[in-house]
């Protein structure tokens, strides 16, 4: 029997962890959407951006979704959300994990530059109204109903509770669950 050569085994090592390399790589990587927004408010123009996963395990993951541009004295919820319409004609809710208050499920992130940081799944803004968080989503709603079979679901941005009602910085990013 004949021994291989230690730079045989080397070569056999790096073409093994390479296609594993690759394998993951293709497994985990996702394409990403932007959806972007320009409004006003208060006479400043705020030129919103937010981008996120396209698709997403229907069991549930975690994914990434950036924005930039947003007005930092007005706090967001980034999360997974029930959506009718453009972007800002109704309110996105329900949202997966509702009001979760003590950030058990992580389904939603808090953006909000005086209380961001001092709760669970919360921070403030970065320089120029950007942010960069993990949510979890899944495409079975709280309440049963599936994404894309049942209703219609986007990530979203929306004005956190304390302008609850402001529909200028809502922002949609649809995702399809696989």
């Amino acid at each position: 029997m004949r021994v291989p050569t230690p730079r045989t085994v080397a070569r056999a090592g790096l073409a093994v962890a390479a296609s594993a390399a690759l394998t993951l790589g293709l497994a985990t990587s996702a394409s990403a959407a932007t959806s972007t927004r320009t409004i006003v408010d208060g006479g400043t123009t705020y030129n919103l951006s937010v981008t996120a996963p396209s698709t997403a395990s229907a069991a549930g993951q975690v994914i990434n979704v950036t924005g930039s541009g947003f007005n930092t004295g007005q706090g967001i919820y980034v999360g997974l959300c029930v959506v009718e319409g453009n972007q800002g004609d109704t309110k996105p809710t329900p949202c997966l994990g509702g009001q979760d208050e003590t950030g058990s499920t992580g389904a939603s992130h808090w953006v909000n530059n005086i209380f961001g940081g001092m709760f669970a799944n919360s921070s403030k803004f970065g320089t120029g109204g950007t942010f960069n968080v993990n949510i979890y989503v899944k495409a079975t709603l709280d309440d049963g109903r599936v994404c894309g079979q049942d209703v219609d679901c986007a990530v979203v941005t929306r004005a956190d509770h304390f302008d609850s009602g402001d529909r200028k910085y809502d922002v949609h990013v649809p995702v399809t669950f696989q």
